[in-house]
């Protein structure tokens, strides 16, 4: 190994140098040619770790629940209201929870016919429609219906008659138990309707929310999204169709926020849509409850601890990043709820400590399936008391292949290639090696300057690095645009809108950028 003085940093001296001649070789050849293998901070191997696990996942699970009942207290709350009405018909709950599932999930079974008269939805809508009847009785339950259809048809812009003709009255209730079960058959019947109480009195009226969301959406959409949100399953997400339209995203995206902010967020992913083009994914997830109203004191009730899930992560060519959203998109999480002791490489077959947030053990087995066609795989799933944090390890186990071997040109023609191997080997083993920064942290463009991105960090000249790492390639496609955009104007937030949603390394350094400022080192 050779040493080039004008790279040396003062103060920094070359431990590893070593006059050993070396030999020649490739690597990473295909991704199986190099594994990489966290060792934790105990020192074992993570893909050995926890697989002796003595919990078993129903009972971990089990564990988790018990120790966050608040997100089944009111499901449990609705179920004791319709016990008052015994004379209601009872609902199979086998066959309505999977109809609720697929409404809220957005999952692929769009295809099932929803006129199929044994169809569950069909059976559950009647059901419904056999509740109204008993609480509102037969005249009044068909009245509603009629003005039901009637509004489903009339859009916000029309806005024809007023507003006392765009409301229905369904009686008057003494009993509030009695309003709260009429409050949700309802909305169950008739996502597009809002009901109120005013001094006992139930009306109906035309949802605004829901019609001028017909306007960006589908019907199917519209209704599966407000069941998603009626059904205030915090686990749950609600995914919208792909969409190969920034524009439109975006207008979905304002409307979900202007409406549904303070309850939802949102959050794009990229997929394919059914053309086989790339589009984005728009999922939906309730955002964390905040506790409002009244100060209690601290000794009548406790904040609800977040539930953390760790599991070993296995990536195949793909890099951590791409990983952890693809992961987060499947889970109807954000990315930034996982957390991890660092990125592995991509071209490479990779084994990692993961913990996530807010997502049990038995969510996160549900996915197992579903991701092994984008080469990943999760196992030694156990529960956790807190995020990982960078660099929460003791390092990192390589299992290398070095293909097309031969010797130096320079080299002795007399000298063994197997003599040159061992030498290099023993070499390593005495002196260590220079970990360097190559190609592969910041790519392979021709002008990506990966040493000179590498020094400025190491000299904390963070502006300087951060330039390098954006200089535009010759040519004028999306990224080369979103970076020339960039160090022509500084504008963080329009380079953020150009650039491409794959590139997801770029995107959180401009999402940092945006928050911290882009003139600070």
């Amino acid at each position: 190994m050779k040493e080039f003085p004008d790279s040396r940093m003062d103060g920094l001296p070359f431990h590893c140098v070593s006059d050993h001649t070396g030999f020649c070789g490739t690597i990473k050849n295909s991704a199986s040619d190099f594994m990489v293998t966290e060792i934790d901070v105990h020192g074992q191997l993570v893909s050995d770790a926890g697989s002796d696990c003595s919990h078993d996942s129903c009972n971990t699970e089990y564990e988790q629940e018990m120790a966050h009942p608040s997100c089944n207290k009111r499901l449990k709350r609705q179920e004791k209201t319709l016990e008052n009405f015994p004379e209601l018909p009872k609902v199979d709950k086998s066959k309505d929870a999977k109809v609720e599932h697929s409404k809220i999930n957005q999952t692929a079974d769009r295809n099932l016919s929803e006129s199929a008269p044994n169809s569950p939805s069909v059976q559950a809508s009647e059901t419904l429609g056999d509740t109204l009847d008993l609480l509102l009785g037969t005249s009044v339950a068909e009245m509603l219906e009629t003005f039901a259809l009637a509004a489903k048809e009339r859009k916000p812009a029309e806005g024809e008659g007023t507003a006392e003709e765009a409301i229905f009255s369904l009686g008057t209730f003494p009993e509030k138990s009695q309003r709260a079960a009429i409050h949700s058959a309802v909305r169950q019947k008739f996502p597009f309707l809002k009901t109120a109480t005013n001094s006992a009195e139930i009306q109906a009226i035309p949802d605004p929310q829901y019609l001028e969301l017909c306007q960006l959406v589908t019907e199917e959409e519209a209704n599966g999204f407000f069941c998603f949100l009626d059904s205030k399953d915090r686990s749950s997400k609600f995914m919208f169709h792909p969409d190969g339209n920034k524009e439109h995203r975006k207008a979905v995206h304002h409307l979900v926020s202007k409406c549904f902010g303070k309850l939802v967020e949102t959050k794009s992913f990229s997929a394919q849509e059914g053309d086989g083009h790339q589009g984005a994914v728009i999922t939906v997830r309730f955002r964390d409850k905040i506790i409002s109203g009244r100060k209690r004191h601290a000794n009548d009730c406790g904040a609800v601890p977040a539930i953390y899930t760790a599991f070993t992560l296995c990536k195949v060519n793909m890099e951590t990043l791409e990983a952890v959203a693809y992961l987060a998109s499947e889970l109807g999480v954000v990315p930034s709820d996982f957390s991890y002791a660092g990125i592995k490489d991509k071209k490479a077959i990779t084994s990692q400590t993961m913990v996530v947030k807010n997502v049990t053990i038995n969510r996160l087995k549900a996915t197992q399936l579903s991701i092994q066609s984008k080469g990943l795989k999760v196992y030694n799933l156990r529960p956790a008391t807190q995020h990982l944090h960078v660099g929460q390890l003791k390092g990192n186990h390589f299992s290398i292949v070095i293909r097309n071997i031969s010797k130096h040109q320079e080299d002795d023609p007399d000298a063994i290639l197997a003599d040159r191997v061992l030498e290099a080997i023993e070499k390593v083993k005495e002196k260590g090696f220079v970990n360097y920064y190559g190609p592969q942290r910041f790519g392979l463009g021709q002008n990506v300057q990966a040493d000179q991105i590498g020094l400025a960090l190491l000299k904390e000249t963070l502006v300087k690095a951060v330039h390098l790492f954006f200089t535009p390639e010759v040519g004028n496609d999306p990224v080369n645009k979103a970076k020339r955009h960039y160090i022509q104007t500084g504008d963080v937030k329009g380079t953020l809108a150009l650039m491409p949603e794959y590139k997801t390394r770029e995107r959180l350094v401009l999402r940092a950028l945006n928050r911290y400022g882009n003139d600070r080192e």
